[in-house]
């Protein structure tokens, strides 16, 4: 039988870390598709701190943060066929993460992957969804081409280098320091390149032989802007997460975009359209999960009980972590 009430942690109000709270809440019933997921992990991610230190998220949002979770359904809505309860999933949420129970959309709700325990399962979702869309469905990446990817050592990058290897592409990455560096190494990157000490045009550059990245995934942008389309080869897409923050003036360089031809996009997962995470879900269940746990694995930096969110979020806020910061479930 369901409990009636739940812990979780709530955004109090715009702020830093300490502005997240644990605060008692009703367990939430599943609509029409949609089901309850008994939460034994969840996934912090940047969106996350974003969302907290503007203190709401998009319209109609939860205050309680979190895009991510794996554990066991707990209940089913009206009209759910492909889960009963007791079936362990991971599952992408509009929000709610950060508690013991969280709804999730049984469309956007996926099985754990074989030789996967719940633990790595919940840093699988919003990486992996960010890193095909941007990287193969925005960035049209292909067996035999480049990627630069920007910040290799985060949840998102450690993923993306997996997959493009998994494709058959080549992968340079950039990360701040010479521990993260070896990580992308490690994951397969042909080259790591230590931002703070080098050049990343000139290492992608000396990397490719000249050819330049065909498709870069950054999550700086600002400062980065003119840097990027110079490392891109001719025909190259750049794929932003990020539109950096406000700090730094620059300017897009239109004539060098015209000059080799390239195409400029980017995305935010948490507001795209049903429809199109469906679609991701579709694309990485054929052609990703049957290579979990061999191929591609979440990197797991660390895992903090639920009343450690404020630590969490701080955590992430140094940029010191590799890979993946977890919530456990009381």
């Amino acid at each position: 039988m369901l409990p009636k009430t739940m812990n979780a942690i709530t955004i109090a109000r715009a702020g830093g870390p300490e502005v997240l709270q644990q605060v008692t809440r009703p367990v939430p019933e599943p609509r029409a598709g949609e089901v309850l997921i008994k939460v034994a992990f969840a996934g912090i991610n940047r969106h996350d701190c974003g969302q907290r230190n503007r203190g709401f998220g998009p319209p109609g949002a939860t205050d309680i943060p979190g895009l991510e979770v794996a554990g066991e359904v707990a209940a089913t809505g009206p009209g759910v066929t492909r889960w009963k309860s007791g079936d362990k999933v991971c599952a992408l949420v509009n929000g709610g993460g950060y508690a013991q129970y969280c709804i999730a959309a049984e469309t956007i709700t996926l099985p754990i992957p074989e030789r996967f325990d719940l633990k790595q399962a919940a840093g699988l979702p919003e990486a992996l969804f960010t890193a095909w869309l941007n990287v193969f469905m925005l960035g049209r990446l292909k067996s035999g081409e480049w990627l630069l990817v920007h910040g290799g050592s985060s949840g998102v990058g450690t993923t993306a280098i997996q997959l493009a290897r998994l494709e058959g592409a080549s992968v340079v990455a950039t990360a701040g320091s010479a521990e993260k560096c070896a990580l992308c190494m490690k994951l397969g990157a042909s080259a790591a390149i230590n931002y703070r000490d080098a050049d990343f045009v000139e290492g992608t550059k000396r990397a490719t032989a000249d050819h330049g990245a065909d498709v870069i995934l950054d999550m700086v942008g600002g400062s980065y802007a003119k840097r990027n389309v110079a490392a891109l080869a001719t025909d190259g897409r750049l794929v932003h997460l990020s539109g950096g923050d406000g700090s730094t003036e620059f300017c897009v360089p239109v004539a060098a975009i015209m000059a080799k031809r390239a195409v400029v996009t980017g995305s935010q997962l948490r507001v795209s359209p049903l429809p199109l995470k469906i679609e991701i879900v579709r694309q990485v269940t054929e052609r990703v999960w049957p290579h979990l746990g061999t191929k591609v694995t979440p990197v797991i930096h660390t895992i903090l009980p639920l009343d450690q969110a404020a630590a969490a979020h701080a955590l992430m806020e140094t940029s010191t972590h590799l890979g993946k910061i977890l919530l456990a479930m009381p």
